[in-house]
């Protein structure tokens, strides 16, 4: 008979970045829930859950998406309270979603203090291969914002580029901010 798994931590992770930039979508295809060709606007917050078997224990992971629209600012600030990790996603085909990433990390320092670890997800890497436009964002312009403001704040942060309409490294993203919880916890 094999052992029952007992019940590990609850960790809250919120995903923010602006409107359009495939937040839900990354979440939905995390949790196997498919990819939707259409666009609809998250309207203030969502949550999903999923349960993540590790070491024998049982860990639930909620993820709060948050609306990446201005007007739900004010919505937004409660749901940063308590998460464990925070996914910082922008579109690689459009720029202004990378050049609004620094004030969606000031408005989670706003509302958190100090930062937990965060991941900052490139996504849309599947327009960048189908669609080359000079606009778009290198994977070295990505790679070098998260080092910048790593060593500033001093804090854990990664990086990686993904699709949602795909599939490419959203198991991953999610399996490596687990994994930086995971650490942040054992040095406490």
């Amino acid at each position: 008979m094999g052992r029952t798994p007992t019940t590990g931590g609850t960790w809250k992770t919120v995903l923010i970045g602006d409107a359009a930039v495939g937040k839900t979508s990354i979440r939905r295809k995390y949790l196997g829930e498919g990819f939707n060709v259409s666009h609809i606007a998250t309207l203030g917050v969502d949550f999903a859950q999923k349960f993540i078997h590790l070491e024998g224990k049982t860990h639930r992971l909620i993820i709060w998406d948050l609306s990446g629209q201005a007007s739900f600012e004010s919505v937004r600030k409660h749901y940063y309270q308590g998460c464990a990790s925070i996914i910082l996603v922008y579109s690689v085909s459009n720029r202004d979603s990378f050049d609004n990433a620094t004030k969606w990390l000031v408005e989670a320092y706003k509302y958190l203090g100090e930062l937990p670890p965060i991941v900052v997800i490139g996504n849309k890497i599947d327009l960048r291969e189908t669609e080359p436009d000079e606009s778009y964002v290198e994977t070295q312009e990505g790679q070098k914002f998260v080092e910048d403001f790593k060593e500033k704040l001093n804090i854990v942060a990664l990086f990686i580029e993904t699709s949602a309409k795909n599939g490419e490294n959203i198991q991953t993203a999610f399996q490596n901010m687990v994994d930086i919880i995971i650490a942040e916890e054992r040095k406490r």
